[in-house]
């Protein structure tokens, strides 16, 4: 962003909102928006309390093991799809249906199928990343250069050489982008789960501060969680930016 000609910063931007935000609470126009400043003083109150702490372990628990199996289901399966145009047929339909269709409706049936304990949550929060992360896991490697598949082939290496040492690493800015879209759409997943199957950690949280009306506990662990994904989906970029250089040599 250039401000007078001068390029500043790419977080300056939320300076001015942060002045913005405050500007609105001071005003009092709605209680939904308390100021920013009464909102971090909040944050540094509640963020040691053992609440707190119980509860950003029950949702880092939940959304690391979520992302866990999206990727180690996700990227296996897309690379599988982009070499092999039988399942790419029998499960791109599938995929496609499931990125788009509303996950959330999906949360009952899995609370039947696997109860309203950890593991659903889990799932849900799996359910959320792991269809972005497959597509991508696909789309790389269908645009992989014909002649590093031959170059494999004339050495004799066999289908697991050619998956691990080859589609992988040549597909990897496709799948880096691809998990940090699914890491993103995990954290929605992980508080929906939380909200509607079982109310705990970061969910819990939300329920108790909106239904008392402490808007400015509200607005601090939602400033956590958006901090959190912030955090994730931007050192993910930064790896996206150093392997980079595979889609030149591709």
């Amino acid at each position: 962003m250039k401000v007078f000609g001068y390029q500043l910063p790419g977080m300056s931007s939320l300076i001015l909102w942060g002045i913005l935000w405050e500007i609105v609470g001071r005003a009092g126009l709605t209680f939904f928006v308390p100021p920013l400043s009464e909102v971090l003083a909040t944050l540094y109150s509640v963020i040691g309390t053992p609440a707190f702490m119980k509860a950003i372990s029950e949702t880092a628990y939940a959304f690391v093991m979520g992302v866990f199996w999206a990727i180690a289901i996700g990227v296996p399966t897309g690379i599988l799809m982009g070499r092999t145009r039988i399942l790419d047929e029998l499960l791109l339909p599938w995929v496609n249906i499931f990125l788009s269709a509303p996950l959330t409706a999906l949360v009952p049936v899995l609370m039947v199928l696997f109860g309203f304990g950890m593991k659903s949550i889990i799932i849900t929060t799996t359910l959320f990343a792991i269809w972005i992360i497959i597509l991508n896991s696909r789309a790389g490697v269908r645009q992989i250069n014909r002649s590093l598949v031959d170059m494999a082939n004339s050495f004799g290496a066999s289908p697991i050489d050619a998956f691990v040492k080859i589609y992988f690493w040549a597909a990897l800015p496709e799948i880096l982008g691809g998990v940090r879209i699914g890491v993103i759409r995990a954290v929605k997943g992980v508080i929906i789960g939380q909200l509607l199957i079982s109310i705990v950690g970061f969910g819990a949280l939300f329920e108790l501060y909106s239904a008392n009306f402490l808007m400015s506990h509200f607005w601090a662990v939602l400033i956590v969680l958006f901090a959190m994904a912030f955090t994730i989906s931007e050192f993910l970029a930064f790896l996206e930016r150093r392997v980079a250089y595979y889609a030149a040599v591709r």
